[in-house]
């Protein structure tokens, strides 16, 4: 070893030590994520008559043997090989595993109103009574959607364009958060224009989304809340319509999602706790999330950590993602109506091969905002990047004068090209360490 490279392994050799015993942390939060476990009884849902008829509600059917299923003790509620059509939701309940077979696709409903009464949700971070989720599930335990069939929200033949329309709704359901309307009066639906998501456990234990491919979704794709013990694998998402997110885990705590592949209009992983008055007043973070092994593809972000964070979101640990187009590749964002924090967050082993935008950024006044309650942004570390393009920037650490941003570790990033290689605004302790952009090494150590 020359004397060059023992002075940087000996610089590096505590970051590189903290770094592992940071992954042990991820090991021992998965040890605490479970499979489901089911009763081995299948359910022909076809039992009870012939369903794969696209003019055919089979949407009764499917949900009598839910009921009947969960009722018994449960088991595998099994769609048939075809075309079936749900004229509304399908609400999953406790001990079902509702399998999509191989060859079935599962269309919704276009027409809003097959999606009432109300049911309680959240809608961009705030509570809210409003139309119900495409598969919806409330306080149950034991759930899963496994198989390799297609979910089919056909989201483009109506709800897509409720975006122009959705405004007035969307502010006042925010003023009501601010406000602290209680939740039971912040009733929407019929004659709004909030888009139902795809699929949403509300305050569900036990969670398992397998195999299943998704399409053409109203509104964001795959929606946790208050959820824990929740896997998302193997899962693919081809959905282009505005603000198609493919997985949007919120206020949920130990959460796995691995061998995915997210094709999507908007975020293919965002991270969420709750926005602003409301996001406090309930106060549950996002916290213990792993996320491995993902392709993205995605026309917004790909793994996005905000900006509704306002119960806090900690201990994310990301690893071996390949991400082949995007605008900001790994993205902090909160602004200064959030408050709370962004801490722990620990990423490794990442490729992308093209960003609109910049490969990491940090940005603590999204969309900007006269509030004066900065988030926390505390302990990063982020280790292994390789990277081609990045069309704005390579590292965007933008911190708030009344918060600046608190240690943040990258270690071995690699870019080939961008026109601005680093921005650095009200940061602290940032170091760069083996970072090699536009050909040219850059160590920093800011302990400013």
């Amino acid at each position: 070893m020359n004397k060059y490279l023992a002075i940087v392994f000996l610089l590096c050799f505590p970051t590189i030590i903290s770094a592992e015993n940071n992954w042990k942390k991820a090991k021992s939060i998965e040890k605490r994520i479970h499979v489901p476990i089911f009763r081995p009884v299948d359910y022909q849902v076809t039992d009870l008559g012939n369903i794969t008829d696209e003019d055919t509600n089979a949407r009764p059917v499917i949900q009598q043997v839910i009921d009947l299923c969960s009722k018994e003790g449960g088991g595998r509620v099994i769609l048939p090989k075809g075309k079936l059509f749900s004229k509304g939701p399908i609400v999953l309940k406790s001990n079902v595993n509702l399998y999509i077979s191989e060859g079935c696709e599962l269309l919704f409903s276009s027409d809003e109103n097959d999606y009432l009464p109300v049911v309680l949700t959240r809608w961009e971070g705030t509570d809210v009574y409003n139309y119900s989720p495409l598969i919806y599930a409330s306080h149950a335990s034991n759930i899963a959607i496994t198989g390799k069939g297609i979910l089919n929200g056909q989201g483009s033949k109506n709800f897509c364009n409720w975006k122009k329309r959705q405004k007035p709704d969307q502010q006042r359901l925010r003023v009501m958060g601010t406000n602290g309307v209680p939740v039971r009066e912040r009733m929407f639906g019929k004659g709004c224009y909030l888009r139902p998501t795809f699929v949403e456990p509300v305050g569900c234990d036990n969670v398992l989304i397998e195999g299943i491919t998704l399409i053409d979704s109203p509104f964001w794709v795959i929606h946790p809340v208050y959820s824990s013990n929740v896997i998302v694998r193997d899962v693919t998402v081809n959905s282009y319509n505005y603000n198609n997110d493919g997985c949007d885990p919120e206020s949920c705590t130990n959460v796995l999602i691995e061998n995915c592949r997210f094709h999507t209009g908007d975020d293919a992983i965002a991270i969420k706790s709750g926005r602003d008055q409301d996001g406090w007043k309930v106060g549950r973070p996002a916290e213990n999330i792993i996320i491995r092994n993902c392709t993205m593809d995605s026309k917004a972000n790909g793994i996005c950590v905000g900006s509704e964070i306002s119960g806090g979101i900690r201990n994310v640990f990301v690893e071996n993602v390949i991400i082949t187009s995007c605008n900001d590749a790994i993205y902090f964002k909160s602004n200064l109506d959030r408050g709370s924090y962004i801490c722990d967050i620990f990423v490794r082993n990442i490729r992308v091969e093209k960003a609109l935008k910049a490969i990491i950024k940090f940005e603590s006044d999204y969309k900007k905002s006269s509030q004066t309650y900065p988030t926390h942004f505390e302990n990063f570390t982020i280790q292994k990047i390789s990277a081609g393009e990045a069309s704005e920037s390579g590292i965007d650490i933008s911190g708030s004068a009344l918060l600046p941003i608190h240690n943040v570790t990258i270690d071995r990033f690699t870019l080939d090209n961008t026109p601005k290689e680093i921005i650095m605004n009200n940061a602290q302790n940032v170091k760069l360490l083996r970072t090699r952009i536009n050909g040219k090494l850059i160590n920093i150590n800011n302990n400013e």
